[in-house]
C-alpha cells in the first residue's frame, strides 16, 4: 500500500474518532486487518480510544493488544499506555504491570497511567513504590503523577505516606497546581484532618469546581451540613456554578442537618437551571426528603423517577419505615417484586427495622426466609439487622445461630448480639460474647464497649469492667459520651459512689441518660439516698425527667420506706404528665405497697389505663404482705381473666397471700398448677413458700415431708423457714433437723444460730440454748442487733431493744410505763414466753427487755399528731407480745399503726391487725 494510502486510511480512523463514531471506526480497522494492510501505532491507538466510551467493545481489548504485540507494537509507548489505561480501569493491574514492564521507552503518561490503575484499584503500597521506582529512574513527577500518587494513598488509607508525599510536593514547587491541591484535600479530608485540608484550601491560587466538590461531599458525608452549605457559599461567590456533583452532595448536606427549606430551595434552583437529574440527584432528593420526614413529597420524587433503580426503592421503604408504617413498606415491597426489580441487601435491612420498630416479629420472620431463598442471608449487613431485631425481641437463641452461621462476622453483628443479650440481663453471655469477639480479632467500637460495660453493670462484675474501662482509652473512647455513661452506672451500681459521682462530675455535657444512669445506678446498689440526691440536683440544674427518672427515683423511696419524699415524687409526676406511663404507675404502686399505705396503692392500680405483668404482680405481692391474702387472690383470678399469663414472680406473690390467711390446701393447689397448667418450674422461693404455708399452719410433719420429697435440694431459705415454724410451734425435734442443715449450709449466719437457740428458750431447754450461744461466740458469729425506725419531723429516729441513748429515753419510758397501766386494764397482759430464764430476768433491769418497736411506736405517740398513723419499720419479726401489746395500744390511743418487718405489714386499728393474728 501506498504511503499516501496508508495516510488516507489514518485520517480516516481519526476522523471516526473525532466525531465520536466508534462502531465506523472499528469496522474500518477490522477491515484493515483482513487487508493485510499495514499497521501502525497511530491506527492502534484509535482503535484502543474507540474502545474506551463503552462495555460492550472492551472484549476487542485483549484481541487489539494480541494483533498489536503481532505486528511488533508489543512495547510501542503510545499503543501500551492506551492499553495500561484500559486494563487497570477493567481491574486488570498485573496485566497492566506487565505491558508497563515491556515498554521500550516510558514518558510521564505510562507512569501516570500506571499509578492511576495502582490508585484505582486501592493498591497504594503498590502505587508508592512505583513513584520511588520512578524517582529513582530520573523521570521527573508531573502534577498528574503528584496527584495519582496522593489519590493511591487516599484509597488505601495511607495517610503518613501521603503526608512524605506532601513535603515533596512543597520542595518539588507543585504546592500551587490545582489538581495536587485538589489531591491533597481529598486525602486529609479522608482522614478527619479538616483543619489540614482547609489548610491547603486556603494556599491554593486557584480552585475549580472539583476542588469546592470534594470539600462539599466530604463535609456532607461527616454530618457538617452546614460548613457544606458554607462552603457553597464561597463556590457561587468565586464564579463557579454548581454542577450535580455539587447539588446531591448539598442535597446530602442538607439531609444530615434536617434542613428541608434550603433543600427546597436547592430543589427549585436544580429544576430552573434545567439540569437533568440523573440517578444521584433523584437518590440525593428522595433522601433529603426522606430524612426530613416529608413523606408526600418523597413519594411524588419516587414515582416520577427511575423505577428500576432499586436505590429510590429502598429510601421509599426506609421512609415508611421511619414512620412505622409497616403495612405500606410491605406493598411497596410487593410492587417492587411485582416490577421485577430485585432486591439488594439494602432493601431486606429495610423491612426488617421496620419490623423491629413496630413489634411485629412474625413478620420479620417471613422476610428472613425471603432473605434465604434469595441468597441475602449470609451477607453481613443483613445478618447485622437479622440479629439484631432477634435480640431486642428476646430471640437470642436464633440470633446467636444467625452469628454462628455468618463466615467474615464485623463489628456490627458482635455489637448487636451482645446488646441483645444485656438488654436481656444475660449479662454473663453478653461478657462471653465480647471475649471472643476479641479472639477473633475484631476491635470493639464505642457501641460494643459501653454494652460490655453495662454487662459488667448488670452482674457488679468491677473487676472486668475496670479492664474495660482501661481499655477505653486504649481504643480512642475516651471522649465518648455514652461510654461515660455506661461507666458512671457501673460504679454507681457497684456501690462506689465517689468514683461513679467523679466520673459525672468528669462529663462535659450531660444528658437525660446521664443522669438517669446515675440515679438508676445507686438506686440499684443500695445507695437509695444518694440516688435521691442526684435526683435532687438534677431538677436544681434544669434537666427535664423523664420515664426512667421517675421509676428510678420512686423505687429509691420506696426502699427507703421514705413516702413522704415518695409523695414529692408523685407530685412531680402529676405536673410533668408522666402518671399514664405504666414503668411509673408500676414504681407508683410498689412506693405505697412498701411504705404500708396500701389503699394508695390500689387506688394507683385501678387508675391505671395499661397494665403489664410487673403491674399484677406488684399489687398481688403488696395486698398479700398487707393482710389481704383473699384480695390477692382475686386479683390474681382477674388477672388471668384479662389473658396476662402469670409468671414466677406472680406464684411467690400468690403463694405468699395463701400463707398470710392460712389457706393450706389452696396454696398447695396454686403451687401444683404452676407446672401442670403454667409450665413454669418452680424455684427454692417457690418452694420456701409452701414449706411457709405449712409451717405457719402448723403442719410442721407435712412441711418435713414436702422438704423431704422435694426434687431439688433445698436451700438455706428452705431450712430457715421451716425453723422458724419449729420456733414458733416449739417443734425441737423438726428445728434440730433443719438446723442441722441450715449451719451445714449457712454457717456463718447469725439468723441460724438465733432462731434455734429462740426454739429451745421457748421451750424451756436453756441448756440447749446455751451451747447455741457458746457455739455463736466460738466461731465469731454476732447477732443482729433488733431495731426499729420512726420518721418524726422529717428525721429518722432509730431504736435498740432497751435502748436508753435517745434523748428523750426517760420521757419515753414513762409515757410507756403509763400507757402499760392503762393497757392492762383492759385486758392487756405480757407474753408469759421469754428469752431469759427466772434467775437472768431478776438480774437485769425490766427496762432493757422493752423491744425496740414499743420505744418508736411511744416516741411516735408523744411527738406525732393525733390525726397522723405512726408508721414504724422493724428489721425482725414480731414477737407475740409485741403484736398484742400494739393491738391494745390501736385500741385505747384511738391510733392507727402501720408495722413493718422483715416478712410483712401489721395494720394495727380499733384492737385488731390486718394479718388476722396470724402471721
Amino acid at each position: 500500500m501506498t504511503r499516501r494510502g496508508a495516510a488516507s486510511l489514518n485520517k480516516s480512523l481519526a476522523g471516526f474518532l473525532a466525531h465520536e463514531d466508534p462502531e465506523k471506526l472499528l469496522s474500518l480497522f477490522a477491515a484493515k486487518i483482513r487487508q493485510c494492510r499495514g499497521l501502525g501505532s497511530v491506527d492502534f491507538a484509535c482503535a484502543l480510544r474507540a474502545c474506551r466510551g463503552s462495555s460492550k467493545h472492551w472484549p476487542l481489548v485483549p484481541e487489539i493488544h494480541a494483533k498489536a504485540i503481532t505486528c511488533g507494537l508489543g512495547g510501542d509507548r503510545i499503543v501500551g499506555n492506551l492499553i495500561i489505561d484500559l486494563y487497570a480501569k477493567k481491574g486488570l493491574v498485573w496485566q497492566a504491570k506487565q505491558v508497563f514492564e515491556e515498554l521500550s521507552a516510558r514518558d510521564n503518561v505510562s507512569w501516570v497511567a500506571m499509578l492511576s490503575g495502582y490508585a484505582q484499584n486501592g493498591l497504594g503500597e503498590e502505587a508508592i513504590g512505583l513513584y520511588h521506582q520512578m524517582h529513582r529512574s530520573g523521570v521527573a513527577p508531573t502534577p498528574y503523577v503528584l496527584s495519582s500518587v496522593l489519590s493511591a494513598c487516599t484509597k488505601a488509607e495511607l495517610f503518613e505516606q501521603g503526608r512524605l508525599v506532601h513535603v515533596q510536593i512543597y520542595k518539588q514547587g507543585f504546592g500551587s497546581e490545582t489538581v495536587v491541591g485538589n489531591a491533597l484535600i481529598a486525602l486529609y479530608l479522608r482522614f478527619g484532618s479538616f483543619c489540614l485540608a482547609e489548610r491547603v484550601f486556603c494556599d491554593m491560587p486557584y480552585c475549580d469546581r472539583v476542588t469546592f466538590n470534594t470539600l462539599i461531599s466530604r463535609h456532607a458525608q461527616c454530618g457538617h451540613g452546614e460548613s457544606a452549605l458554607e462552603i457553597f457559599d464561597g463556590m457561587r461567590l468565586s464564579g463557579w456554578r454548581p454542577d450535580c456533583v455539587t447539588i446531591a452532595s448539598l442535597l446530602a448536606a442538607c439531609a444530615s442537618i434536617g434542613d428541608l427549606y434550603k433543600g427546597r430551595q436547592l430543589h427549585t434552583y436544580l429544576l430552573k437551571a434545567g439540569m437533568n437529574p440523573d440517578y444521584i440527584i433523584e437518590g440525593s432528593l428522595l433522601d433529603l426528603y426522606v430524612k426530613c420526614g416529608d413523606v408526600e413529597e418523597a413519594l411524588e420524587i419516587f414515582n416520577s423517577g427511575d423505577r428500576t433503580n432499586v436505590v429510590l426503592w429502598n429510601l421509599m421503604l426506609v421512609a415508611y419505615g421511619q414512620v412505622t408504617d409497616l403495612s405500606k413498606s410491605f406493598d411497596l415491597f410487593c410492587q417492587m417484586l411485582a416490577a421485577g426489580v430485585r432486591p439488594n441487601q439494602f432493601t431486606y435491612p429495610c423491612l426488617l427495622r421496620t419490623c423491629t420498630y413496630t413489634g411485629e416479629i412474625n413478620l420479620g420472620e417471613q422476610i428472613h426466609s425471603l432473605s434465604i431463598k434469595t441468597g441475602f442471608e449470609s451477607d453481613m449487613y443483613v445478618s447485622g439487622v437479622l440479629i439484631d431485631m432477634y435480640s431486642k425481641y428476646g430471640w437470642l437463641d436464633k440470633a446467636r445461630r444467625i452469628l454462628e452461621m455468618l463466615e467474615a462476622k464485623d463489628v456490627v453483628s458482635w455489637t448487636s448480639m451482645i446488646a441483645g443479650y444485656v438488654q436481656h440481663e444475660f449479662c454473663k453471655e453478653a461478657l462471653a460474647t465480647f471475649k471472643v469477639m476479641q479472639l477473633f480479632g475484631i476491635w470493639p467500637d464505642n457501641i460494643g464497649l459501653a454494652s460490655a460495660i453495662s454487662a459488667c453493670a448488670g452482674i457488679k462484675a468491677l473487676r472486668q469492667g475496670l479492664q474495660i474501662h482501661s481499655r477505653v482509652y486504649v481504643s480512642g473512647y475516651s471522649a465518648d459520651v455514652s461510654i461515660w455513661n455506661a461507666l458512671a452506672n457501673l460504679y454507681a451500681r457497684c456501690g462506689r459512689s465517689k468514683e461513679a459521682l467523679s466520673l459525672f462530675e468528669a462529663i462535659e455535657h450531660k444528658d437525660n441518660i446521664t443522669w438517669n444512669g446515675l440515679v438508676s445506678g445507686f438506686s440499684q446498689s443500695g445507695l437509695y439516698e444518694e440516688a435521691l440526691k442526684v435526683f435532687i440536683k438534677m431538677y436544681q440544674s434544669g434537666i427535664s425527667y423523664n420515664v426512667f427518672t421517675f421509676a428510678s427515683s420512686i423505687s429509691a423511696s420506696a426502699n427507703l420506706a421514705d413516702i413522704k419524699q415518695g409523695k414529692q415524687i408523685h407530685a412531680r409526676v402529676i405536673k410533668t404528665g408522666y402518671t399514664s406511663e405504666t414503668e411509673v404507675a408500676n414504681a407508683l404502686i410498689s412506693l405505697y405497697g412498701k411504705c404500708g399505705s396500701i389503699k394508695d396503692a390500689k387506688v394507683q392500680f385501678f387508675e391505671m389505663s395499661e397494665k403489664n405483668d410487673v403491674s399484677w404482680n406488684t399489687i398481688i405481692t403488696s395486698s398479700s404482705q398487707h393482710g389481704c391474702g383473699l384480695e390477692a387472690l382475686e386479683l390474681f383470678d382477674q388477672m388471668k381473666q384479662e389473658g396476662l399469663k402469670p409468671n414466677d414472680v406472680t406464684f411467690i406473690g400468690v403463694l405468699a397471700a395463701c400463707s398470710h390467711v392460712g389457706l393450706v390446701e389452696e396454696g398447695l393447689g396454686y403451687f401444683n398448677s404452676m407446672s401442670s397448667e403454667h409450665s413454669i418450674q418452680p424455684r427454692p422461693d417457690h418452694y420456701a413458700c409452701v414449706v411457709d404455708i405449712l409451717g405457719r399452719a402448723g403442719q410442721l410433719d407435712r412441711a418435713r415431708k414436702f422438704v423431704e420429697e422435694m426434687p431439688i435440694s433445698a436451700d438455706a431459705m428452705v431450712w430457715r423457714t421451716l425453723l422458724s415454724a419449729c420456733r414458733v410451734h416449739k417443734n425441737i425435734e423438726i428445728g434440730e433437723l433443719a438446723a442441722k442443715y441450715l449451719l451445714e449450709l449457712e454457717p456463718h449466719d447469725s439468723a441460724s444460730y438465733v432462731l434455734l437457740s429462740n426454739a429451745y428458750a421457748v421451750s424451756g431447754k436453756w441448756a440447749y440454748r446455751d451451747q447455741i450461744r457458746k457455739m455463736m461466740k466460738d466461731r465469731g458469729v454476732r447477732k443482729e442487733p433488733g431495731r426499729s425506725w420512726i420518721e418524726v419531723k422529717n428525721m429518722i429516729h432509730a431504736f435498740f431493744v432497751g435502748d436508753r441513748l435517745h434523748p428523750l429515753a426517760n420521757q419515753i419510758y414513762k409515757y410507756l410505763a403509763n400507757l402499760n397501766d392503762r393497757l392492762e386494764k383492759i385486758g392487756y397482759r405480757q407474753e408469759n414466753h421469754s428469752l431469759f430464764h427466772d434467775k437472768e430476768k431478776e438480774q437485769k433491769d425490766p427496762t432493757a427487755l422493752v423491744h425496740s418497736e414499743k420505744l418508736a411506736v411511744v416516741f411516735g405517740l408523744m411527738s406525732l399528731p393525733p390525726f397522723m398513723p405512726l408508721r414504724v419499720i422493724k428489721n425482725l419479726r414480731v414477737c407475740n407480745d409485741c403484736h398484742t401489746w400494739m393491738k391494745f395500744t390501736s385500741d385505747v390511743m384511738a391510733r392507727e399503726i402501720v408495722l413493718r418487718d422483715v416478712y410483712r405489714f401489721h395494720h394495727f386499728n380499733n384492737g385488731n391487725c390486718s394479718c388476722g393474728d396470724f402471721w
